[in-house]
């Protein structure tokens, strides 16, 4: 919850940014890139890291980061201490794969099943409550409210680590690959940079142009550099195959349905109703029609669990995602009722619970045990990207279909469209579990 509740956080008050900290409102939405940007760089050098030298080390680590981030932008004033807080905010991208991996060395089978589906679980649930409480926290105590709040559970888990996790021995020895990670940290940031940025930017700009061309050029070479390497970062001898290479592919696919939630939901809650889809809400009151995802997805995580320990994580992310689709489908059919919104944005939620349990667990259940954490790493970085994707898409849609009634909101086709691209989503990635074949005797891990 505490890593995907960085990266929604300030979604909400992003338009307030310029008039809070004075600056333009091309650098406020920066708040948002930079803190992508450092988790998708960050994450997969921390978790490689995790496996070498610690796993409970480097949760300490990545909780440190986020923590003396969210304090800094707390207590600092200024655009520029606001912009390094969320940077640092970042690194806790990292904390849900390492956590995954300390389950699976510290725990029983059974436990650790339970324990990644309910950890995974509050990836949707935090994403869900930053957009939730984060109009009401900033009308209450101004924009540093956030980042207290963030920093204060931060600092409870960081205590919590300490006390009550131990250390687990080395799971992974050789050198660290550093070419490896300054080659993906390049390629990686050009990509994030053009996806996240190419609208602002325009998508045939010189600089939007270079950074794809950066991206298409760094990232093969990072490729042919791992599979050399006696030591990879990232054994892609492994992720480039069955069943990781689809098992993240339908992570992509489903992660893009449910930011889709979070984004479109919020849409119509804010825009006006003579869109004839809006419901008009306040910016302090949107985030509630997101609530009941939040609510399904705690309640059903556990239920979630039993059903990967009885019948696998592919028949748990096939639920998961089929109950996505219908949602979704429900969604283009009834909307511009409040209650209806709610209910369809629960109905979503319950797809997530059981698709976010599935997918660490499948990860889990296709690596080797001194690889946990890193491929769990990259399944993070897989779903940041999804996330980055959806926004920019979301982003290009408003700019090509605006409605008529105002050029900041969605026409009522481009919703219905919408709508539907994320249903698409959702069967896409039944079918890409349907077909996935785990390791034998790993089916149901």
């Amino acid at each position: 919850m505490l890593s995907s509740l960085q990266f929604t956080l300030v979604v909400p008050v992003l338009p307030r940014i310029p008039e809070l900290l004075g600056t333009s409102a091309a650098d406020a939405s920066w708040l948002m890139t930079i803190t992508l940007l450092i988790g998708v760089v960050g994450t997969p050098v921390i978790t490689r890291l995790a496996d070498m030298h610690g796993r409970r080390r480097m949760l300490l680590t990545a909780l440190g980061l986020l923590v003396g981030g969210s304090f800094f932008a707390a207590v600092v004033p200024g655009f520029a201490a606001v912009m390094i807080g969320r940077a640092l905010q970042g690194f806790g991208t990292a904390v849900v794969p390492i956590g995954i991996a300390l389950m699976s060395a510290t725990v029983s089978r059974d436990r650790a099943t339970l324990g990644i589906a309910l950890m995974s679980g509050t990836l949707g649930i935090g994403s869900a409550l930053g957009l939730a409480v984060a109009g009401p926290l900033v009308a209450w105590g101004g924009l540093s409210t956030i980042f207290w709040v963030s920093g204060a559970i931060g600092a409870i888990f960081l205590v919590l680590v300490l006390l009550r996790i131990r250390e687990t021995p080395a799971a992974s020895s050789g050198r660290f690959d550093h070419l490896g990670a300054v080659l993906l940290a390049i390629g990686l940031t050009a990509l994030l940079l053009a996806i996240s940025r190419g609208q602002a930017w325009q998508w045939t700009s010189p600089i939007t142009l270079g950074l794809i061309a950066t991206a298409a050029a760094v990232l093969p070479l990072w490729l042919l550099w791992e599979r050399r390497h006696p030591h990879p970062m990232i054994d892609v001898r492994i992720a480039m195959t069955s069943p990781v290479l689809p098992i993240n592919l339908a992570s992509f696919v489903a992660t893009f349905g449910m930011y889709a939630n979070h984004l479109l939901t919020t849409q119509e809650a804010l825009s006006p109703s003579a869109t004839g889809y809006g419901l008009a809400a306040a910016t302090a009151t949107a985030g509630a029609y997101l609530l009941p995802s939040a609510v399904v997805m705690v309640l059903l995580s556990p239920i979630a669990a039993r059903v990967i320990s009885r019948f696998g994580g592919r028949v748990a992310l096939m639920l998961g995602a089929g109950i996505m689709a219908g949602a979704f489908v429900f969604r283009m059919l009834v909307h511009s009722d409040p209650i209806a919104v709610m209910i369809g944005s629960g109905l979503v939620g319950v797809g997530v619970a059981f698709a976010f349990a599935a997918m660490p667990s499948l990860i889990t259940a296709s690596v080797p045990s001194d690889q946990i954490a890193a491929a769990n790493g990259v399944n993070s970085v897989v779903r940041t990207l999804s996330g980055a994707v959806a926004a920019a898409l979301f982003a290009f849609v408003i700019a090509t279909l605006p409605s008529p009634v105002d050029d900041a909101y969605l026409s009522h086709f481009a919703l219905v469209l919408s709508f539907g691209t994320a249903a698409a989503c959702g069967i896409i990635t039944v079918v890409i579990a349907a077909f996935l074949r785990l390791p034998e005797n790993k089916e149901h891990a």
